[in-house]
C-alpha cells in the first residue's frame, strides 16, 4: 500500500466548510498533497492539466441548485473524455438519498460512494481500500496506458493467480483487453468460463458486446434480455439491447428499452440522447422533444457541450411545428456556443430548417450554403449530421454543396460511413451522376496515398505507412491496388513491429479478396506464404 503522504487529491466541492472539513480529515491522514475546484468546469481544468491519485466529488456541485454540472455529469463527461486515467480513485460524495441519482452514480461506475454525513474514519477505510486494490492492478494498468495490451493480458493473468481476491476483476480485464485488440472470441471465452463458475452481470454483458460486435445480434438480444430482468439496475444492458433493437430495424421496440433505462436512472445524457433519436426515428415527435430539452438542458454547463443537440431539438420542434420554440432554441445556441466552426454549421443547419418549413427556400439555400462552408473549417461534427447537411443541399440542388460535405465524410476514416452507403445518398436523390463523380474523386484520393504509402515506407515509417493505406482502403474498397499494398503494408509491419490481431485479421481478409477478385493474381501466393510464415514466426494457431 502507498504511503499516504504521497497521495494527491483533488476535492471537487462548491461549499467552503466541507472543503475545509475534507481537508482536515485528509490532514489528520498524513494526506496534504490536496487541491480545490469549486466546479465542474475547474475540476475539468485542473484534471486537463495533471493526473491525482484521489478525486473526492461531492454530487451536487451547484450550491445554490440551480446552477452547474452535477457530480454525476461530471464524472459521464471525465470518462467519456478520458481525463482520468485507469488508476484514478474516484469516490463520490453525497447526501441524496434519492434512489435515481444514487442508481445514475453507481453506474458510472465510481470507485466508491460515501453517503454524508462520515466520519474520519469511514472515510480513510474507503480510501485505504481503493488504493490497496490499485497497486495490485498498478502494473498492468501502466502497461495498457504504454500501448502493451499484449502484455497486459499477460500480466492480468499472472495477476489473477497471484492475488485469488481480485481474480474475477482480472478475468473481466483481460476480456475487455481482448475485446481492444479485436479479439472477440477470446473474449467471448473469458467470458463464458466466468458465467459457469458464478452468474454475474458485468459477464453476461461483456458476452452481449462480443455477440454484438460479431454480428450475433440476436443472441446478442436474448442474453440482455434475460439480463434486465435479472439485474434491472445493470444499465448499459439497456443501452446496448436498444442498439440490438436498431440494427433488427425496430426503433420503437428500442425506444421502448431505453424509456425503461432513463425511468430508473434519468440522468444519463448520452442515453437521453439515444431515446431522442430513436423516438425522432419512430416518429414519436413527443418523446423526442422531452429527451432533446432534457439534453440541452442538462448539458447546459458542461464544458463539452454538443451544438449538435441544439439541431436535434430544432428538428423536433420544426417537426411538430413549433417555429416559436425553435427559434428560441437557435438563439440559445447563438448566445450560449458563438464563436467556433463546428456551432456555426449548427446554427446554419438550424435556421434552414426553419426557413425550409416556412416556405422560403431562398433563405434555405443561402443557409445550407453557409453551412457547407462552415463544415469546412469544422471538426468532429457527427457523420450523421453531415450526412443529414448534403441531404438538404442535394434538396435544393445545391450539387457542389453536397459532393463537399459528403467527401468530406469519407476524408473523415473514422466517420464509419462506408462508400457505398455515401453513394448510396446521391442514389436515394435520384442522382447518381454525382455518386459516380464521387466515386472517381475517392479513387484519385486513393492513389494518391498510395505515393504517400510508399514514400513512408522508403523513410522507415511502416506504421504510418499502413494508416495512409487504409485510408486509401476507405475511400476506394474493392481496388485491387490499394488490397495488394495494403497486404503488403501490414506484412511489413507485422515483421518488423511484431503481431497486432486486428491488423493481421484485416490483412487476411484483403488476401481473400483478392482471391475472389483474381484466383490467378501472380501477388497472392507470395501474399499467402508470407502471413503463414509470420503465423508460424509468432506462434499464431491457424483458424
Amino acid at each position: 500500500m502507498e504511503d499516504n503522504s504521497n497521495l494527491t487529491v483533488l476535492v471537487i466541492d462548491p461549499n467552503p466548510g466541507m472543503r475545509g472539513s475534507l481537508q482536515n480529515m485528509l490532514n489528520m491522514s498524513n494526506i496534504s498533497k490536496i487541491e480545490f475546484a469549486v466546479s465542474s468546469g475547474t475540476a475539468i481544468r485542473n484534471l486537463s492539466r495533471k493526473a491525482y491519485d484521489i478525486i473526492l466529488c461531492e454530487y451536487d456541485l451547484d450550491s445554490g441548485g440551480e446552477h452547474g454540472q452535477d457530480g454525476q455529469q461530471l464524472l459521464e463527461d471525465l470518462r467519456h473524455h478520458k481525463l482520468i486515467g485507469m488508476g484514478a480513485i474516484f469516490i463520490m460524495l453525497t447526501s441524496e438519498g434519492v434512489y435515481s441519482k444514487v442508481v445514475s452514480a453507481a453506474e458510472l461506475t465510481p470507485t466508491d460512494y460515501i453517503l454524508k454525513p462520515f466520519t474520519v474514519d469511514v472515510l480513510m477505510q474507503r480510501i485505504n481500500r481503493a488504493v490497496e486494490r490499485r497497486s495490485v492492478f498498478l502494473p498492468t494498468y501502466k502497461l495498457i496506458e504504454q500501448g502493451n495490451l499484449r502484455d497486459a493480458i499477460r500480466s492480468a493473468a499472472a495477476a489473477e493467480s497471484a492475488h485469488p481476491r481480485y481474480a474475477a476483476d482480472f478475468v473481466r480485464l483481460r476480456a475487455e483487453l481482448h475485446v481492444s485488440l479485436g479479439e472477440h472470441r477470446e473474449a467471448e471465452h473469458l467470458y463464458t468460463a466466468m458465467l459457469g463458475v458464478k452468474h454475474v452481470g458485468w459477464a453476461s454483458l461483456g458476452l452481449a458486446r462480443t455477440l454484438f460486435a460479431q454480428g450475433r445480434i440476436d443472441e446478442a438480444e436474448t442474453v440482455l434480455t434475460q439480463l434486465v430482468v435479472v439485474n434491472p439496475k445493470l444499465m448499459a444492458a439497456y443501452d446496448l439491447l436498444a442498439k440490438c433493437h436498431e440494427a433488427n430495424g425496430s426503433s420503437a421496440r428500442a425506444q421502448q428499452v431505453l424509456e425503461e433505462a432513463v425511468a430508473i436512472s434519468p440522468h444519463m445524457v448520452r442515453r437521453l440522447r439515444h431515446l431522442g433519436e430513436v423516438a425522432l426515428d419512430a416518429g414519436d415527435v413527443s418523446a423526442a422533444e422531452k429527451s432533446f430539452k432534457q439534453v440541452v438542458s442538462k448539458a447546459k454547463y458542461s464544458e463539452f457541450r454538443d451544438p449538435e443537440d441544439h439541431v436535434n431539438l430544432v428538428k423536433t420542434l420544426v417537426q411538430k411545428g413549433d417555429a416559436t420554440q425553435a427559434s428560441g432554441v437557435i438563439r440559445d445556441l447563438e448566445r450560449s456556443m458563438r464563436g467556433n466552426p463546428n456551432v456555426d454549421a449548427c446554427k446554419a443547419i438550424s435556421v434552414a430548417m426553419l426557413h425550409e418549413a416556412a416556405g422560403n427556400s431562398a433563405a434555405a439555400v443561402n443557409e445550407l450554403n453557409n453551412a457547407v462552408g462552415a463544415v469546412r473549417a469544422s471538426s468532429g461534427l457527427s457523420s450523421k449530421l453531415r450526412i443529414g447537411l448534403a441531404e438538404s443541399c442535394l434538396a435544393h440542388k445545391l450539387d457542389q454543396g453536397a459532393s463537399e460535405v459528403m467527401l468530406s465524410v469519407m476524408n473523415d476514416a473514422k466517420s464509419g460511413v462506408s462508400t457505398q452507403q455515401a453513394m448510396s445518398v446521391f442514389v436515394k436523390a435520384g442522382r447518381p451522376d454525382l455518386a459516380d463523380g464521387m466515386g472517381a474523386q475517392l479513387k484519385a484520393q486513393a492513389q494518391i496515398l498510395l505515393g504517400v504509402a510508399a514514400e513512408k515506407t522508403n523513410m522507415g515509417d511502416v506504421k504510418g505507412a499502413v494508416q495512409s493505406l487504409l485510408e486509401a482502403m476507405h475511400m476506394s474498397p474493392g481496388n485491387l491496388q490499394v488490397m495488394i499494398a495494403l497486404a503488403k503494408g501490414i506484412l511489413r509491419q507485422l515483421g518488423e513491429l511484431g503481431w497486432d490481431h486486428p491488423l493481421a485479421e484485416v490483412c487476411q481478409a484483403q488476401i481473400e479478396a483478392i482471391h475472389k477478385i483474381d484466383p490467378a493474381h501472380p501477388q497472392l501466393e507470395l501474399l499467402n506464404n508470407e502471413y503463414n510464415a509470420l503465423k508460424r514466426k509468432y506462434g499464431i494457431a491457424a483458424a
